[in-house]
């Protein structure tokens, strides 16, 4: 659906962009713009960037662009309607009333009530006391009493349909029950519930909502931890467990853990900071989020080598959000849950204190797989750890450690700098090379999912992408060019470029204008930073004039043309020339 164009106008004057995306990442200032770490993605080096004269903002390293709206929507993992409903809040604005708009904010919804409903139903039935296994689990892992209540542990009955039959009786259809990911339907067509003979842990958003539930298998049901998948609701890489009474916390930072029980085990012994993933791999999204309400995390996973490898893989993307980042070591082999019971909340707050920064955490790993006595095993070690502080952007940081591990090492601290300078300039030319390769890919059109028929007529694609360049800085040329004859939606070769155009040119012919805004709710954030990019790289050229336009126009007709003529097959050209033979 579209609003009206005075209400976005006002919506966006009172929701400056650099306001907005400032509160999810750390930005500087760059000329008349502003740049910080993308939001949507791990990188070490800045590449998004908000343009102050447009209102619009752009990644260069993944693509991710739009406007006030669209970043909204990308950053929450919100539809269109949701997105302007979320930022008319934080404007004070009255959301306008539009029937095509109820639906869409209804199904979201729906959805939140019967997930309220089902947590209801399953806490009920945990509370009961009827189901032995689940009251024996609970308690072994200290999730019954008082902290079991507050964080809503519940249990789903082994039974076909107990869930479903509860919901179906309060008016929530077999569609929404699928559709929330609560129950599913056999073959016979009649529904059963996903999460039978499980405890259930509610996942909680940060404005109250329940938006999914973890169930944990007390049999041998397979696999022992099962997740709600993405509904209209919920996506898994953009929520974190815990997070609801976490921000709360008068801790400065949060404690980030792999588990629900880990969770609730540490909440119940005084740490009431901590929150986890939920089971999938961190994600930038998921730092961001956090990057919201605090600016320190401590890293706390198993104290196994999975856990140091999910360790190593967070470490990057949390920095990336502009977190400060420490590690704690647990002992081999335990989890935060059995270190509280072995060794008691003390032991863990020593624990936090002496978390490690990002280098040292990596470093004492190196360290644990080498005897430096011995000269080989030091050459190797001192190797890796060189490759650890190449890869450091901070000359200052670079330099402060650089200094340790020289002392570590016993070696001069002016052939550990030679080292690192070498390794450094090998990771430099790499990243070039990758960067050259991806420019020569994108040119090819390779690997294109937003527009895949470049590929098929390159020459093509790039006549458009300057055809909706120049329109949507100057959209009266299209009009101008259709009198003439020389365009219209169906000059164009890609089916993206032929619905950019046909938006573009209604949204001018409705409004005598146009604004990128309009676009979000009629594509997905992929298109829109896609159509972002293709109006930055037409801003920063000089010759967006009609004549430019027109051209372009007609390079496009003539490969449009070019692509339509039937293809001669090989049976054919050989006709061809033997007739010439034959003369």
């Amino acid at each position: 659906m579209r609003f009206d164009s005075s209400f976005i106008e006002e919506l966006k004057a009172r929701c400056d962009i650099v306001d907005v995306v400032g509160s999810y990442v750390g930005l500087k200032r760059a000329g008349s713009n502003y740049v910080g770490l993308c939001p949507f993605h791990n990188e070490k080096s800045p590449s998004f960037t908000v343009f102050t004269k447009s209102d619009s903002c752009y990644c260069f390293g993944c693509g991710a662009g739009g406007d006030v709206i669209t970043f909204i929507m990308n950053v929450e993992n919100l539809d269109y309607v949701s997105a302007i409903e979320l930022l008319a809040k934080r404007a004070g604005l009255t959301m306008p009333v539009d029937n095509s708009s109820a639906a869409a904010v209804n199904k979201r919804k729906r959805i939140l009530e019967m997930n309220k409903a089902a947590a209801r139903f399953f806490n009920s039935e945990f509370a009961s006391g009827k189901y032995k296994n689940a009251t024996a689990y609970a308690e072994k892992r200290g999730l019954s009493g008082s902290l079991g209540k507050r964080f809503g542990i519940g249990f789903c009955p082994d039974s076909f349909g107990a869930l479903a039959m509860h919901l179906r009786s309060l008016g929530y259809t077999s569609a929404e029950m699928k559709e929330g990911f609560l129950c599913g339907e056999g073959k016979s067509g009649k529904l059963f519930d996903y999460y039978r003979n499980r405890l259930i842990f509610p996942i909680i958003d940060p404005a109250g909502n329940v938006v999914a539930f973890g169930g944990r298998a007390l049999g041998d049901e397979k696999p022992k931890y099962l997740n709600t998948n993405d509904t209209p609701a919920f996506k898994k890489g953009r929520n974190i467990f815990a997070l609801n009474f976490a921000k709360n916390s008068k801790e400065d930072y949060f404690i980030l853990c792999e588990g629900y029980t880990d969770v609730i085990a540490l909440h119940g012994a005084g740490f009431t900071s901590a929150v986890a993933g939920l089971g999938t791999a961190f994600t930038q999204e998921q730092a961001s989020l956090l990057k919201k309400y605090k600016d320190k995390v401590v890293i706390c996973y198993d104290g196994d080598e999975a856990g140091r490898k999910a360790t190593n893989r967070a470490i990057p993307i949390l920095t990336a959000a502009s977190l400060e980042v420490r590690a704690l070591s647990l002992p081999a082999g335990i989890d935060p849950d059995e270190f509280l019971q072995k060794y008691g909340k003390e032991r863990f707050r020593h624990l936090i204190d002496e978390s490690k920064s990002e280098f040292q955490f990596k470093c004492d790993a190196i360290l644990a797989k080498y005897n430096i006595a011995i000269p080989e095993e030091k050459i190797k070690a001192s190797s890796e750890v060189c490759a650890l502080l190449a890869a450091m952007t901070s000359d200052v940081e670079r330099d402060v450690y650089t200094a340790k591990a020289a002392k570590l090492f016993d070696v001069s601290e002016e052939s550990l700098k030679t080292d690192v300078k070498k390794k450094r300039y090998s990771l430099i030319r790499q990243e070039k090379k990758k960067f050259n390769e991806g420019v020569r890919r994108s040119a090819m059109g390779l690997g294109d999912r937003v527009n895949p028929d470049t590929v098929k007529n390159v020459r093509a694609a790039r006549a458009e992408e300057a055809i909706l360049g120049i329109a949507q800085i100057n959209p009266e040329y299209m009009e101008k060019a259709e009198k003439e004859g020389i365009l219209t939606a169906d000059t164009f070769f890609t089916a993206f470029g032929k619905k950019v155009y046909t938006a573009i040119r209604d949204i001018f012919e409705k409004e005598r204008k146009f604004d990128p805004a309009f676009l979000a709710g009629d594509f997905t954030p992929e298109e829109i930073g896609r159509i972002t990019k293709i109006r930055i790289d037409r801003q920063q050229l000089s010759n967006n004039t009609y004549d430019v336009f027109a051209q372009s126009a007609s390079a496009l007709a003539k490969e449009k043309e070019a692509s339509e003529m039937p293809v001669e097959t090989l049976s054919d050209i050989e006709a061809l020339i033997q007739s010439k033979r034959n003369k």
